[in-house]
């Protein structure tokens, strides 16, 4: 099936949230938060400094957001938790719990473990996790019960059950993608697959639990994330850049940025 260009001319997108009709998209080295509409007209609604940064929302419809600063809540970013380290990922379950979490090295760099860590709705910040292998993209199942972690260095998404008082135990290994596999941002859907972004492979795949490849949307720049949403949860929604022409010193360089639609065979299910 084909895929379809929605937007164009972003620096770098991450983190790509469907929230009250619209896909919002981190633009790392633009250092915006953007809406983008059903026709590709986008919008910014925030400004935030330094990156990383990710976005999803409390339930009481507040946004929080992870920074290179610490956690920070609502349009006028007021701290929330995790403060003074730099977060990656974020996703909200649905007692309101925020699971953030840092990789230990960055791109180029000595590869070293990352953590995960979580925060509560009274603003305590407690690591939950260790010795992931560069944690990326992050998803909670409908029910809550599982947390889902994308290992780009591991080559692997992580399970973990999610206990009463937010601690995570019963680790696992949910799908061994290979050793080329790098995967980025995840989602999931109502069959229970996994949606994972690929930057170096140059495409978002479906997974079912266990590793099995269900479809490949292959594209001609590195894939950072991807998300399912429009008007029935069905479209697949993926933020690709062209990882080579980006100019990490100089504001991004080019813009090869763009948002890509793709459908999708189920819909959208759990957190983000």
């Amino acid at each position: 099936m084909k895929t379809d260009v929605l937007a164009t001319g972003l620096a770098m997108g991450e983190s790509p949230r469907w929230h009250d009709g619209l896909l919002w998209v981190c633009d790392w080295l633009a250092g915006e938060v953007l809406t983008v509409d059903s026709h590709g007209h986008t919008a910014v609604v925030r400004r935030i400094e330094g990156l990383p940064f990710s976005v999803d929302w409390l339930p009481d419809g507040r946004e929080v957001y992870t920074t290179r600063r610490g956690v920070f809540v609502g349009p006028d970013l007021a701290p929330y938790g995790g403060t003074g380290r730099p977060w990656n990922e974020i996703v909200v379950d649905p007692l309101g719990r925020a699971f953030v979490n840092m990789p230990g090295s960055m791109p180029g760099e000595e590869p070293r473990p990352g953590v995960l860590a979580v925060v509560t709705p009274d603003g305590e910040t407690r690591d939950v996790a260790d010795d992931l292998w560069f944690p990326n993209g992050m998803a909670v199942t409908p029910d809550g019960s599982t947390l889902i972690v994308a290992e780009s260095h591991a080559h692997r998404l992580t399970a973990f059950t999610i206990a009463a008082d937010a601690s995570l135990s019963d680790r696992r290994t949910w799908a061994d993608l290979g050793g080329d596999a790098a995967p980025d941002g995840i989602c999931l859907d109502a069959d229970g697959a996994v949606w994972y972004a690929d930057v170096p492979n140059r495409h978002c795949r479906r997974v079912s639990e266990g590793g099995r490849v269900l479809e490949t949307v292959e594209v001609d720049r590195g894939c950072f994330a991807c998300m399912l949403g429009g008007p029935d949860g069905r479209l697949l929604h993926i933020v690709a850049t062209d990882w080579e022409r980006l100019d990490w010193q100089h504001g991004g360089g080019e813009r090869t940025g763009q948002v890509l639609t793709h459908p999708a065979p189920a819909p959208h299910a759990g957190r983000p």
